[in-house]
């Protein structure tokens, strides 16, 4: 089931179906011709032994559990390491986190790299963004950071017990709902962006009035339902036998939807203290 997450779009397929190649074997110099109809020989015993232990090591939902917890906590102390700098310190470290954050997971998700040193380097330089940031909204209004982790975390619960029970189904209806959700939010935050250079305030989406606050509502909409999809792609990679280390590249799927949906939570909750 293709999901909306971009992380998800490319090599989900390749990389959790089985790659093979087939051949014709031809004989050699000097050896007797093939003659078509006759049946190949075979030998019984050298065929493999159906109680050999398999060495392929398939992708479980435990390891979907520990990379993506393992990920996160790498997000978390990275994010309090860059909260702990004296003073202001943090602050100037956000753009550039911003920036290699983009290029790396740009990189892992075209080219479907899935292995911890990519997913917790990525996990790493998020935290360092969300530290800094964190650390400026909570400076202008207190505690908002640790609602808006509470938030966070009840969002992502409550979906997996949705998905779990399946009070909303995952349908290709449902994905490509989703999928159009996910971009017409993209357009328009393009468009107010475009229109913030013309106009003080764009179309006031992230001006900090009613249609902020009910624009901010429909994207933590977007993201919270986004989960779901992701959830159902971590369970098709597992029935069609993805490889262990696939897990890592799921966790940095679910982590990208968390992160958005923590910022989106942060705005709308800075909305509310103004």
């Amino acid at each position: 089931m293709p999901s909306s997450n971009p992380a998800f779009g490319r090599g989900f397929a390749r990389a959790v179906s089985g790659q093979g190649t087939t051949g014709q074997n031809y004989a050699g110099w000097g050896s007797a011709p093939q003659t078509y109809g006759q049946p190949a020989q075979a030998d019984p015993y050298a065929a493999p032994s159906p109680y050999a232990k398999s060495t392929t090591k398939y992708m479980t939902m435990d390891d979907v559990v520990t990379k993506t917890g393992l990920s996160f906590l790498v997000t978390v102390l990275a994010a309090a390491a860059t909260w702990a700098l004296p003073g202001t310190t943090g602050w100037g470290l956000a753009i550039p986190a911003v920036i290699v954050g983009l290029i790396l997971g740009l990189v892992i998700s075209f080219r479907t790299i899935a292995n911890p040193v990519a997913t917790l380097a990525y996990a790493a330089v998020e935290g360092v963004f969300l530290g800094a940031i964190s650390e400026a909204f909570n400076m202008q209004f207190p505690g908002i950071v640790t609602q808006a982790v509470v938030g966070t975390f009840g969002v992502f619960a409550g979906m997996l017990v949705v998905y779990k029970t399946g009070a909303v189904r995952v349908t290709p209806k449902f994905t490509r709902w989703m999928l159009g959700a996910l971009i017409g939010v993209l357009v328009l935050v393009v468009v107010n962006l475009i229109a913030s250079f013309i106009v003080p305030g764009g179309l006031g989406l992230r001006s900090g009035g009613p249609i902020a606050i009910i624009f901010s509502l429909v994207v933590i909409g977007v993201a919270a339902f986004s989960l779901l999809l992701d959830f159902d792609m971590a369970d098709e990679a597992i029935r069609r036998g993805a490889p262990a280390k696939f897990a890592w590249y799921v966790a940095f799927g679910l982590l990208v939807t968390v992160v958005w949906l923590y910022l989106e939570i942060l705005r709308l909750l800075s909305y509310f203290r103004n």
